[in-house]
């Protein structure tokens, strides 16, 4: 049997969970990243949102971010229960906008089909409805005849889909992953689709037409699905949108939808009485 090498842990100060700012901000954005990533797929969307004076929170999904390893001993549900906990904890915020990039997306969408009013408008950005690759794709449709002993595996990982030089060098890289986790993401998928056309918030979709990752086609079946959603196609860049070459596009754009100008003699919104829980 071959050895696998040891690997060493990713630098926490770039792959740490954060909040960002105003803790009395009247719009709370939950920003959850995406499969073997950490929340530094995000950081410069939460950095832009936090100047228009929203307050961002940036968790860290279980078993990301961290070693290989970890990834061994979590599933789908505990990345689902972390998203869970993790809108309970913006609890003191009047409106929480929920945002997700890929499989983030897909939390994102299942939060917004399971907690109705609590969520009052979705972003999903690259949403990884299905696999680009060929490859992933009859993987996806063998997953459920898979022999125990293949789906325990290694999945290798030599770069991340970013068009933008710099941040691709710069990008924390997992090296490795379990094939057993992505079977994890092929049933996010199918639940996500299931609850797709029981959305009832505003959603904004942003994908890229170059994404290697992820089959456009199920993102424009994505944008038919939820009733009244915005679809925003990006041509630059490719799958980690929030750090790629249309970032400041799309910031703005999130921004813009998350809490559009107020209409003339509009109420401002509520300052919540207290900080948020962690």
């Amino acid at each position: 049997m071959r050895r696998l090498p040891v690997t060493f842990p990713l630098d926490p100060a770039r792959t740490a969970a954060f909040d960002l700012g105003p803790a009395d901000a009247g719009t709370a954005v939950l920003l959850l990243h995406g499969f073997t990533g950490s929340p530094w797929e995000v950081r410069p969307l939460a950095e832009s949102l936090a100047d228009r004076g929203f307050f961002v929170r940036a968790p860290r999904l279980p078993g990301h971010g961290t070693t290989p390893e970890a990834m061994c001993w979590v599933t789908r549900h505990d990345w689902l229960r972390a998203a869970d906990e993790a809108l309970d904890g913006l609890s003191a915020f009047p409106r929480v906008c929920v945002a997700g990039l890929s499989m983030g997306a897909l939390l994102a969408l299942l939060l917004a089909e399971r907690r109705g009013p609590r969520v009052s408008k979705l972003v999903l950005m690259a949403p990884v409805m299905r696999v680009k690759q060929r490859a992933g794709r009859l993987l996806e449709a063998l997953a459920p005849r898979l022999p125990s002993g293949l789906a325990s595996g290694w999945v290798q990982k030599a770069s991340v889909d970013l068009e933008d030089d710099e941040a691709r060098a710069q990008a924390p890289l997992l090296p490795r992953y379990p094939l057993a986790r992505l079977l994890e993401l092929f049933e996010l998928q199918r639940l996500a689709r299931g609850a797709a056309r029981k959305v009832r918030c505003p959603a904004l979709i942003a994908a890229a037409v170059h994404d290697h990752v992820v089959d456009f086609e199920s993102v424009e079946a994505l944008h038919r699905e939820v009733e009244g959603s915005r679809l925003l196609v990006l041509q630059r860049g490719f799958h980690l949108l929030p750090r790629d070459l249309d970032r400041a596009r799309l910031a703005t754009e999130v921004a813009d939808f998350v809490e559009p100008p107020e209409a003339p003699g509009a109420t401002p919104p509520v300052t919540p009485a207290r900080a948020p829980a962690r």
